[in-house]
């Protein structure tokens, strides 16, 4: 999506543009401060959920109306080092009272490493002055590390990313006790060897717990028309993994905000209503806009509802300019008491955070 960013979706001359470039706005700048917290109306992108017609359904979702809780980023670029041209696609969990976030930092070279993040209040984070995964193995090398997406079972947390050697971009996954000292577990959807999926991996989002004596994971593949769409595999213990389909799990829908990609967000939301998932959808411009999708509880693969429209957009300077323009990638989600908070990526440099209530 990027320049030396999202290769596996993005035409190459998209990529080729520029890692750099002046922030579009002050708040840009920043890294978070009280300036963020004042909640700007014209930034506050009111998309409501109940507006949207799911083939009638109303019901389901866990959470009302996305707003933007800041009126800039809540990290941005900083230094001359390893995260001075971007720091984006962030993922969150809930650890030690804190938020903790992973973010995906870009040097001015292109290559990615992933940073670490913490906040009391999901808004005002501290970072850690050294990434905490760097590229190392050779299906890394060159591009790095990207787009980090967390899930927690029991003691430990898995970690799914993507590995970019500026050849390939495939799936991996890492497992970690602390979030800091991580261990590989190697490529787990390897590229070029789907069932339908003929090209790159990644965006791995794991549901939270087993369903049918299972691990089921939402994934980004590429088909044989070059369109990036969602696909669903298995596993029964969370390191190898299975496509469980011949298609796509949710394809893309020509005319749409969605018809050239169709990509997890973060790790599904498990409700009574069934499976949630706050999914990235680009248009043909490669616009990129917030779906979601519900899913059968005991049947991962069966679509039960779909957003018709996406329920947010770019609508802030720093979301219309930067890396690649026009863009909001969702990775992260947290409930915060009786909200939701969403954080996502403002044009592959900022990172922002939006805010819903509970249902």
């Amino acid at each position: 999506m990027r320049a030396l960013g999202r290769p596996c979706i993005v035409p190459p001359s998209r990529r080729e543009r520029g890692t750099g470039g002046e922030d579009p706005s002050p708040a840009g700048r920043g890294t978070g401060g009280e300036d963020l917290l004042k909640t700007g109306e014209r930034f506050g992108l009111l998309l409501v959920l109940g507006a949207l017609l799911l083939s009638g359904q109303r019901d389901g979702w866990p959470f009302r109306t996305w707003r933007r809780v800041s009126n800039g980023p809540v990290l941005a670029p900083q230094g001359d080092g390893w995260e001075a041209a971007g720091t984006f696609n962030p993922s969150v969990v809930r650890h030690d009272g804190k938020i903790v976030m992973l973010y995906r930092a870009q040097d001015r070279t292109g290559t990615s490493r992933l940073g670490y993040a913490t906040s009391p209040d999901g808004i005002r984070f501290t970072r850690r002055p050294e990434p905490v995964l760097s590229p190392e193995t050779d299906y890394e090398t060159g591009g790095g590390v990207e787009d980090p997406r967390l899930v927690r079972f029991g003691d430990t947390y898995y970690l799914t990313y993507t590995g970019y050697n500026k050849k390939d971009a495939q799936l991996c996954l890492a497992t970690s006790k602390d979030l800091v000292h991580w261990d590989r577990m190697g490529v787990i959807l390897p590229a070029y060897k789907g069932r339908w999926n003929v090209g790159w991996t990644k965006s791995g989002a794991i549901v939270p717990e087993k369903i049918d004596g299972k691990y089921w994971m939402y994934f980004l593949g590429t088909a044989a028309d070059k369109t990036d769409q969602m696909g669903l595999a298995y596993s029964v213990d969370l390191v190898h993994w299975t496509e469980a389909l011949d298609v796509p799990v949710l394809p893309r829908r020509p005319g749409r905000f969605d018809s050239r990609v169709v990509e997890p967000g973060p790790a599904p939301i498990v409700t009574a209503d069934g499976i949630v998932l706050v999914y990235n959808g680009a248009d043909d411009a490669l616009v990129y806009r917030t779906g979601i999708a519900r899913f059968d509880r005991t049947d991962p693969r069966r679509v039960l509802s779909r957003t018709d429209t996406p329920v947010f957009a770019p609508e802030a300077a720093w979301e219309k300019a930067g890396q690649v323009p026009n863009v909001v990638f969702v990775e992260g989600m947290v409930r915060q008491g009786s909200r939701w908070l969403l954080y996502y990526g403002g044009a592959d440099k900022y990172v922002g955070v939006a805010a819903a209530a509970t249902r």
